[in-house]
């Protein structure tokens, strides 16, 4: 079966992005109803928060949030397959002056987890050499895809968790910009309870102990899906980063991501269980 989904991935890059749009869109429909767990996730996620939203519209906003999801993954046909003109067409790139201006330096891009993950990876990579740290998927057959796709341009440098953060770290110092995701549950170890939508939530905490360790400047790069393709934004640096702890730092790196996920929050990635590790005596967010 992946044999085949990644065969139609190659052809179908020559699609238009209209046409792929649109079987993204199919695709998602069809896994919000073929994915009954995973779609429990995404509506507790949305439930927990945007209470102040009306249930019909918090319904509505997983099933927004499955049809981005679609779209998001079948994108990647043009980013593994297409060539650069076409890439750099897609994606538009805003404040890339923010990160040419640190060349050389260490740099961390904050890549909150938003559709177009994929999209801001590649059209960055077009003009440097980054590095990032993945998780290895469990089909063989799409990890190998999915790590030549981002292998595509300038020779990235790319690390499995189980490398952890130490050869971040040097790759860092090196002058390599690290392309990081900061917003997955990795469990309570390396992690600080802060505040995400007024839960207290797991949250890895290298983000502030690299930047301490390498004196990285963080600029966070949002990449929002459009419907000619995607703007990728990199903001301008932090300042007085890192502050006066871990913790508070990581309180305000959840607080921006928070602010991204309201402007645009069907292009959050809601299926994730982002709260399945919960403080000593909290109420599971989850159903068993």
């Amino acid at each position: 079966m992946t044999r085949v989904l990644l065969a139609l991935m190659r052809i179908a890059h020559c699609l238009p992005v209209g046409m792929l749009r649109a079987c993204g869109s199919l695709l998602g429909g069809l896994l919000y109803r073929l994915a009954p767990q995973r779609r429990r996730v995404a509506q507790a996620n949305i439930d927990a928060c945007l209470p102040e939203l009306p249930a019909s519209e918090r319904h509505a906003l997983v099933h927004q949030a499955f049809r981005v999801f679609g779209q998001g993954f079948l994108d990647r046909a043009i980013l593994w397959h297409a060539s650069a003109t076409r890439i750099r067409a897609l994606v538009r790139l805003e404040g890339g002056s923010h990160l040419a201006a640190l060349a050389g330096r260490p740099v961390i891009l904050l890549a909150p987890h938003f559709a177009g993950l994929d999209a801001a990876w590649s059209r960055l990579s077009l003009d440097s050499r980054l590095v990032t740290i993945y998780a290895n998927q469990k089909d063989p057959l799409f990890n190998a895809a999915l790590l030549a796709g981002r292998r595509r341009f300038n020779d990235p440098l790319l690390l499995s968790r189980q490398e952890g953060v130490r050869a971040a770290l040097r790759a860092l110092k090196q002058g390599l910009p690290l392309y990081y995701l900061p917003d997955m549950d990795l469990g309570a170890r390396d992690s600080a309870f802060v505040p995400f939508f007024g839960i207290p939530t797991a949250t890895v905490t290298a983000v502030s102990r690299l930047a301490r360790m390498s004196g990285a400047t963080i600029l966070p790069c949002i990449a929002t899906m459009t419907d000619a393709g995607y703007t990728v934004t990199i903001h301008p640096p932090w300042p007085d980063y890192p502050g006066a702890s871990v913790e508070a730092d990581t309180g305000r790196m959840n607080a921006f991501i928070e602010d991204m996920v309201r402007a645009a929050p069907a292009q959050y990635h809601w299926l994730h269980k982002r709260f399945k590790t919960r403080p000593p005596g909290a109420a599971p967010i989850y159903a068993s």
